[in-house]
């Protein structure tokens, strides 16, 4: 368990990974319920519609949280790192900026489209390595020195760093997800007049 200071800091970020499940859960019921009525889904596309202009901005936030709370464990509360947090932490950092770029050029839809993918990616990974911890005796640890099977620590008695990951991954692209196109998109997107039949004038 981590004592002091990095109690408090690995508390903060457990806590803070509650309040994204919470968020994620709440979008996919949201979501699932939409999905019953035509004036539910509009009442779910509206609330896309307002929470289009701050998603990626949100996104961003949340990557460069866990950047600097991945950092911080290794470099400073000097916990171990194994083949699994490595590969996470390959798909987190390049969002960390790349979402930063996205969010305040305003170019959402690129955000959704190219990164959601490795949000994604992310989000198997810390999956695949949370249930390493929580299921025992399974034939890959992915390394005996730093086996990804054993957990740094413990907050609330399930709250690991794989677990920290995945709430962040998971909110990262369920944030992505509710991006739509805006109206100034729709308007800068050219409009395909009707092609004018050979002898007669075409339509104004």
């Amino acid at each position: 368990m981590p004592e002091g200071g990095a109690l408090v800091v690995d508390t903060g970020y457990a806590v803070l990974a509650l309040i994204a499940d919470v968020l994620v859960l709440s979008a996919l019921i949201g979501f699932l319920v939409s999905r019953t009525s035509p004036a539910r889904r509009e009442r779910w596309n509206r609330l896309r519609d307002a929470v289009t202009p701050f998603a990626v901005h949100a996104a961003w936030i949340v990557a460069v949280l866990a950047t600097l709370g991945s950092i911080y464990q290794s470099q400073i509360a000097n916990l171990p790192i194994c083949e699994f947090c490595w590969f996470q932490r390959i798909a987190m950092y390049p969002l960390s900026v790349l979402l930063g770029i996205a969010a305040f050029r305003g170019e959402f839809l690129v955000a959704k489209h190219y990164f959601l993918p490795a949000s994604i990616v992310g989000s198997c990974l810390a999956i695949y390595h949370y249930q390493l911890e929580r299921i025992p005796n399974q034939p890959t640890t992915c390394g005996e020195a730093i086996p990804c099977s054993r957990s740094a620590f413990n907050i609330f008695g399930f709250i690991s760093i794989p677990y920290l990951s995945m709430a962040a991954f998971l909110l990262i692209t369920t944030l992505l997800l509710m991006v739509r196109r805006t109206d100034d998109e729709y308007e800068d997107e050219p409009i395909d007049a009707a092609p004018a039949h050979p002898g007669l004038p075409a339509p104004a």
